[in-house]
């Protein structure tokens, strides 16, 4: 027990600005970010699988959260969140957690190594201190404006940026088990406090100076340090504008998050087991996620899922329970209740500084180019397509395209591992086969891609052959498409007098072949149990 607790206040002190950080890069209050690293590190630990996940707002979501902030508001964008949870839940029930682990690798490390590209470059505005009034649009659009306003840049936001920057990465390197954050975060601000006090004309960005609260009449900058209050996720709408063309138009990005946050918390799971030896039931796992999802946004809250950089620190702390993350939750409401005056105190230079650590460690810069030096082609193709759409276009585009990708290569890796091969010369058993009968081996299954290439190559036998028998002891499945095609092909044997034959047939596959109306009495079609009897059958019928 003592040692869950001691992890689970070392991963609050680090999740703590890095809430924080990650609600100010999604474009929403920095409590935001608090409220949902309260919420969803109590309720997915208690509803979920894991014994060790950390959840809460995490990196991997900003680049699919800024554009619903900007178009829907803060209640749309909670409003998405309670959707996505419904979705996570639906997905668990029906047990499809394990199909989202089936996603290749290049798909998610394009994901990944895109996200984190986006994260870094929006740092650039508040690491810089530039200004910029409407800091919107696609990735190109916001280059742009950060390029045309380098002028702007202020020199003291610079060097607070640079100093934490070189705090963050020395601190990491004495393997001190005092969090690198909670060093360099904190000696920065406390620089940052005297200066912007005793030399106020300096004016350094920080979170009070940039978001101010109104809460119950409640007037202040910075973190309000109020306890959670329930509150309905679409408050913010006026009631005419909730409608159903709205929720049509929220729906596609709740499915985007839904489908990223069920990639991120089964990625780390499988980061955890490994680690621990537990076992993650990845449809519990993702069903408790999904009721996290659906309390959050009730208190204030933005998308969550579980977080592979706080999950690592709480096994590496000790952590082996769920009571790990609920005290994490906790520290963290303590601190908004006592610490707010001080952490609205801390640079908005500082945060940015440590978002590009976070961006950097998630870069998969070593798996990237890895991927690019030994994967076959096509799983290049796919990691720079996926990466490609998640920087320059959007990553609702590059989630969609990326999961057909993965059906795609899914499909026609498994064609690859189907064959159809003519073994007459090949049989050593029975050399004396007469040259009027062809017998073909079929191996793996036989569905709509596979089938066409079996159509072709039957159809293509010579004239002078009588008979054709199909060895198909080796084929696992067979679908629609590919008896279709079977059934084509022996509706063209029967026109030219041909004789077709299957043989080792298992018994499933034998049944759907009946069910589909294939008459195996008739003398143009028989099925034997093996290639022995369907040899001898063939000679007794020339």
């Amino acid at each position: 027990m003592k040692n869950n607790i001691l992890a689970g206040l070392t991963v609050g002190i680090i999740a703590l600005p890095l809430s924080m950080a990650l609600a100010i890069a999604t474009g929403v209050p920095p409590q935001l970010g608090l409220y949902t690293a309260i919420v969803a590190g109590i309720v997915a630990a208690i509803f979920g699988s894991s014994k060790i996940n950390i959840s809460g707002p995490t990196a991997a979501f900003v680049v699919i959260l800024i554009p619903i902030v900007q178009e829907f508001g803060i209640s749309g964008l909670l409003i998405c969140g309670l959707l996505s949870g419904i979705i996570l839940i639906l997905v668990g029930v029906l047990k499809l957690g394990t199909l989202i682990e089936l996603i290749p690798y290049p798909v998610t490390v394009g994901f990944t190594s895109g996200i984190a590209v986006v994260i870094a470059t929006f740092q650039i505005k508040d690491f810089f201190g530039l200004t910029i009034e409407s800091f919107s649009g696609h990735y190109l659009n916001k280059i742009y404006l950060i390029f045309t306003s380098f002028p702007s840049f202020k020199i003291s936001e610079l060097a607070v940026g640079l100093f934490t920057l070189f705090l963050l990465i020395l601190w990491q390197k004495t393997k001190s088990k005092i969090p690198s954050a909670l060093v360099s975060l904190s000696f920065t601000t406390i620089i940052v406090a005297f200066f912007n006090s005793y030399f106020p004309h300096i004016n350094i960005a920080t979170i009070a100076s940039t978001f101010q609260y109104n809460i119950d009449g409640i007037q202040g900058s910075g973190i309000p340090p109020i306890p959670l209050q329930f509150s309905l996720p679409w408050s913010f709408f006026k009631p005419e504008d909730i409608t159903l063309d709205l929720f049509y138009k929220l729906l596609p990005h709740s499915i985007a998050i839904a489908i990223l946050g069920a990639l991120e918390s089964l990625l780390c799971a499988v980061i955890s087991d490994g680690m621990t030896g537990n076992k993650t039931n990845p449809n519990k796992e993702l069903i408790g996620q999904g009721i996290a999802n659906i309390v959050v946004p009730f208190f204030g809250g933005i998308p969550a899922t579980a977080a592979i950089a706080r999950t690592v620190v709480n096994i590496k702390a000790g952590g082996t329970s769920k009571l790990a993350s609920i005290v994490h939750s906790l520290f963290i409401l303590c601190s908004i209740m006592l610490l707010s005056p001080y952490l609205s105190y801390l640079p908005m230079a500082s945060l940015s500084a440590l978002l590009l650590v976070v961006a950097w460690n998630m870069s998969e810069v070593k798996h990237f180019t890895n991927i690019i030096k030994v994967a076959p082609k096509n799983d290049v193709y796919v990691l720079l397509t996926c990466f490609s759409l998640t920087v320059l276009l959007d990553m609702q585009i590059a989630v969609a395209v990326g999961i057909g990708l993965a059906s795609i290569l899914f499909i026609k890796r498994t064609i690859d591992l189907y064959s159809i091969e003519l073994v007459n010369t090949k049989l050593t058993v029975h050399p004396d086969i007469p040259e009027n009968i062809s017998i073909y081996d079929i191996n793996g299954p036989m569905f709509f891609g596979a089938a066409q290439n079996a159509l072709k190559t039957l159809l293509n036998t010579k004239e002078d052959i009588d008979v054709v028998i199909l060895n198909m002891q080796n084929v696992t499945m067979i679908d629609m498409t590919a008896m279709v095609a079977l059934k084509s092909i022996v509706d063209t044997f029967k026109s030219r007098n041909k004789k077709l034959i299957f043989s080792g047939l298992n018994e499933r596959i034998l049944r759907k072949l009946i069910k589909a109306k294939f008459t195996f009495d008739d003398i143009n079609l028989k099925s034997f149990n093996n290639i022995n009897d369907s040899i001898a059958y063939s000679k007794t019928i020339i």
